[in-house]
């Protein structure tokens, strides 16, 4: 794609090769900076040329046996330090990430792709999680009172889970990084960090930055992989490891729920999504497009939250799909790091591959492109965005996430029809639903087999309130005074009476 402001775009590279440099690019394990054990290195490339942007250290499973070690090593320490200590951690974090945000967010450009005002925003995301964390760290809280017999008390009292692996995803990997690790760090876990293989620096740079505002040794290690299996699977089957959360696809997850059955280990997972986007016919249609462009576009459709299934009511399909072509089409795209753009490419060649079959099969399925539909030439591995009306409910795409910009249309007739076809699916993270029917979208609220739902909102994240979904779209809550207690056990002191 041809960079569209070159000077800026230039500075802007710059300013990432920078970043990268002043990053560490070991593996964090007790403290230290360390190579690989076997001395090898993984490519970080440039989605957007396929360039290498970095090489960091490559983990063994004797790497991951170490990092664990060390992380147990800490775990009484940190367990036993005050509320305090560990809220007033996160707030120098926050502050500190803050400083850095235009920095980080041209690396994470560099490394991942996304437009640069869509990595700022991350940033910002991100550190809200640190600052969240550090008020809940505040606020753990038990209870104390006289059994109902009146023959004992009753003491009641969380204490951390105790070592933790922590497993992220390419698409947002500050955000994700800063997702897991506040509430760790909040209730007195240490935590054995594996960022994706595509994305590991923002991961390096925050472990990075918690260790320069006081993290004590072995509380943050992070371990750098291309072959995450052996790996996390002598994390998950250390003998002091406690707990795994997990965000990534629902096929890895389940198969590190199996892994995480040996020892019964405390998880969280926060698995794929098939987001319906329901449009009734009483929406404010400049609202729900408005809406359709956050749900589906950001981070270039690479979000589990992403819209993966445009439900419209046949009354306004047309004027409804007219109008996001209309804004899909006007959409600038190129690399991330040039300032107009809009639209970056996707982190890799399978990414793009796979959405390239997907509307392929909507297309042989008598799908027809209004926008879009075809992958331009030349270098890195951009996707335009892309209508699809008329999609059968049979496509695939309609059953496994587009991870792309392109909205897949379909239509429906009334209420219960778009619920059954919302349902259709064995995900259940986010739904979004768009009606002036304030008693129809509490009524959606309640019927939608989701974790979330978007009522006239395109988007839903947000550190104070919890993000996890239903059925095959996870475990447990991240964010919100739930997230919190996904990191905390909860033990229970019968205190006898004389008398």
């Amino acid at each position: 794609m041809e960079t569209l402001d070159a000077p800026t775009t230039a500075r802007n590279r710059d300013r990432a090769a920078a970043t990268v440099a002043a990053t560490p690019t070991g593996l964090l394990i007790g403290g230290e900076w360390r190579p690989g054990s076997a001395g090898d290195e993984l490519d970080v490339l440039d989605p957007a040329t396929g360039d290498v942007v970095a090489s960091v250290a490559e983990a063994t499973p004797e790497d991951a046996v170490a990092a664990m070690d060390a992380a147990v090593a800490a775990q009484p320490a940190w367990g036993a330090s005050s509320p305090r200590e560990r809220s007033d951690l996160l707030m120098r974090a926050f502050t500190a990430l803050m400083d850095r945000q235009d920095d980080l967010a041209a690396m994470m450009t560099f490394e991942m792709g996304k437009p640069l005002a869509e990595a700022r925003g991350e940033i910002a995301y991100a550190a809200e999680f640190l600052r969240w964390f550090s008020q809940e760290a505040l606020r753990i809280e038990g209870r104390y009172g006289i059994a109902p017999s009146g023959a004992n008390r009753v003491l009641v009292s969380p204490r951390p889970v105790g070592p933790t692996v922590a497993v992220t995803p390419w698409n947002f990997p500050m955000a994700m990084g800063a997702r897991k690790l506040a509430p760790a760090i909040a209730a007195g876990c240490t935590t054995v960090l594996k960022p994706a293989e595509q994305t590991p620096l923002c991961s390096l740079a925050l472990a990075d930055l918690l260790g320069e505002v006081g993290a004590p040794d072995g509380v943050v290690n992070v371990l750098n992989t291309s072959n995450p299996g052996p790996v996390v699977d002598a994390l998950l089957h250390h003998p002091g490891v406690r707990k795994l959360t997990f965000t990534g696809s629902t096929d890895v997850g389940r198969l590190l729920l199996r892994s995480a059955a040996d020892q019964v280990l405390r998880t969280s997972m926060e698995l794929g999504g098939n987001a319906p986007f329901v449009v009734f016919d009483d929406a404010d249609l400049d609202v729900a497009l408005d809406g359709a462009m956050d749900a589906k576009l950001r981070n270039t459709g690479q979000a589990c939250t992403a819209a993966n299934r445009f439900l419209v009511h046949r009354a306004v399909a047309d004027d409804f799909t007219a109008g996001l072509a209309e804004r899909m089409r006007d959409m600038v795209v190129g690399p991330g790091l040039d300032e107009s753009v809009q639209v970056g490419p996707l982190v890799d060649r399978a990414a793009r591959d796979k959405v390239e079959r997907l509307v392929g099969d909507a297309l042989d399925r008598s799908a027809r492109v209004v926008v879009g539909g075809e992958r331009p030439d030349g270098v890195g591995w951009f996707y335009p965005p892309t209508v699809l009306a008329d999609v059968d409910r049979g496509a695939d795409l309609n059953h496994d996430e587009i991870f792309g910009p392109v909205a897949a249309i379909s239509t429906f007739d009334d209420t219960d029809e778009a619920i059954a076809m919302a349902n259709d699916t064995i995900h259940g993270l986010v739904s979004y639903v768009f009606t002036r029917d304030l008693d129809r979208a509490l009524d959606l609220v309640d019927r939608l087999d989701t974790g979330m739902v978007g009522i006239n909102r395109g988007l839903v994240s947000d550190p104070a309130a919890p993000f996890g979904g239903v059925k095959q779209s996870g475990l447990g809550r991240e964010g919100g005074s739930e997230g919190i207690w996904e990191f905390l056990e909860t033990r229970y002191a019968a205190i006898g009476t004389s008398g």
